[in-house]
This record gives C-alpha cells, structure tokens and sequence, in this order.
C-alpha cells in the first residue's frame, strides 16, 4: 500500500479543496509513490511524534495540524518546525495533515466527533456554505433531555478530557441546543447566537470576546488541543474500517503545549 492510497480515501471524506485560503494542509513531506509500513495519528507532528513513529515501525504520520503554516526560507535547525521537518525527511517518514478541509465536513469530520462525545442529536453545520449543507462551519445539535448548566459543563469537561472550561455567566437556564467548534470558534459566536444555541463549546476566546455573549448564552471554552483531541480517534477509525489489518497507531505523545497549574 502506499501513501497515494491512504490520501485517497482521506479526501474522499474531506477533499482537499474544502480547506480555507489560510491553511496547509495536504502532504507536507514525503512521496506520494511510497510504501507504508505503519500509520501514525496525532493533533500536532512534531519531533517526538516522529520518534515515536520511527519506534514503531511507521513511515507515514497524520496530524490534525499541519506542521508548515508558512513557507520555511532555511533549514538550520532552528526551531521546531524546521526540527520536526528535517528529522522526517531524513529518516523518510512523511507528513501529512488534514485540517480545515475536516473541520468543514458533516459526516465524520471533526465537529461530529464532538457532538458524539456530547451525546447531541439532529445536528446540522452551523454555518453552511452557501448553497451545500453540509459543508461549513461549526456544527449544532440538541441533547436528549434538558439538563441543568452545572450539569452540562461537568459532562463537557468530563466527556471531553478538559482540566477546565472557561465559561460565561450562568444563566439559570436548562441546557438543551448546543453549538460545537473544534479549536478556535470565536468567529461562530454570532451564528450560535442566531442558532438560539444555549451553550456554545469550542476553544480560544479571549478576554473581551467573552463579553460579546451578553447572556444570550453560555460560552464553554474548553481549550484548543482538548477540542480537537477526539480527531486522532476519528482518523483511525476511518482508516482502520478500510485496512481492519493493516498497522495503525494513535500517538500516545501528549503535543499540548499549555499546562495547568
């Protein structure tokens, strides 16, 4: 099997052309011709996840992220990226991410695997490309029962491995529609808010942004990495339904790089 192979049944499910003008992602390293011996997923590509895979014997690693947002002008070892990039080069492991392209998919992109961990159902994208439904932004779905705020933070931080959620005020309400984004999803907060969502889950809000919820909702950040966390789950369990034999690996390199005290 090679790398082609693989690519190929990733972008069936979120093709390349989905991802938004900013992003990287694709095959960064490697050989599109070249034979696999073992997958590695993971959120971040970074030099120890490359170890990690060169330890198991694979030669492919798919991240969330892409290790290259911009162009790299030298390759002195200097940072991380250029670490991480050198290393993979020269020990022939390719690199690719899938990420935006799989953010903005329904089914079984990044957003669905959030709203499984909630339990939430009828979900629909928050916000649709004009004209194709389920291709977008963000995803919203309602839970089985109201439950109470407090409730529903706890089955947030705990359903989703958070040390902690950030949140607004409380607003004394039941908890039934819920707005999902994997990662930063503070530019979803006027269509959850249009939505009529009661709580609002994703990631990187700052300080004054919190303010713009004006007890229309609960804001519940619960941090970047453990948002997306659940994405090196999804790709998997997309490869393994293909290739049930085949070698296939979740990083057990913990690449979040903020702590809590």
């Amino acid at each position: 099997m090679k790398v082609q192979d693989i690519l190929h049944i990733l972008e069936s499910i979120a093709p390349p052309h989905l991802q938004e003008s900013y992003d990287n992602a694709g095959l960064i390293v490697g050989d599109l011709g070249q034979e696999v011996t073992g997958i590695l997923f993971c959120l971040d590509s970074t030099e120890a996840v490359v170890e990690e895979a060169l330890a198991l014997g694979c030669n492919l690693v798919i991240a969330h992220h892409p290790i290259v947002f911009r162009g790299l002008k030298r390759f002195n070892g200097s940072n991380y990226v250029e670490r991480t990039v050198m290393q993979a080069i020269r020990q022939g492991v390719a690199l690719y991410a899938i990420h935006t392209n799989l953010d903005n998919v329904y089914r079984q992109g990044v957003n669905a695997k959030i709203a499984e961990k909630l339990g939430l159902t009828d979900t629909r994208i928050l916000l649709p490309r004009p004209g194709a439904p389920e291709i977008g932004a963000g995803l919203i779905g309602l839970l089985p029962e109201p439950v109470a705020e407090t409730d529903f933070l706890q089955q947030v931080k705990t359903a989703l491995r958070a040390s902690c959620v950030r949140h607004t005020a409380l607003r004394n309400l039941p908890v039934r529609s819920v707005a999902v984004c994997g990662g930063s999803g503070s530019f979803l907060l006027p269509e959850a808010l249009r939505s009529g969502a009661d709580v609002f889950v994703t990631a990187d809000f700052k300080y004054h942004e919190f303010f713009d919820a004006e007890g229309r909702l609960v804001i519940a950040d619960i941090g970047h990495f453990e948002s997306e966390q659940f994405t090196i789950e999804l790709l998997y369990q997309i490869i393994r339904e293909k290739f049930p034999t085949f070698a296939l690996h979740c990083t057990k390199v913990n690449t979040n790089p903020v702590f809590y005290l």
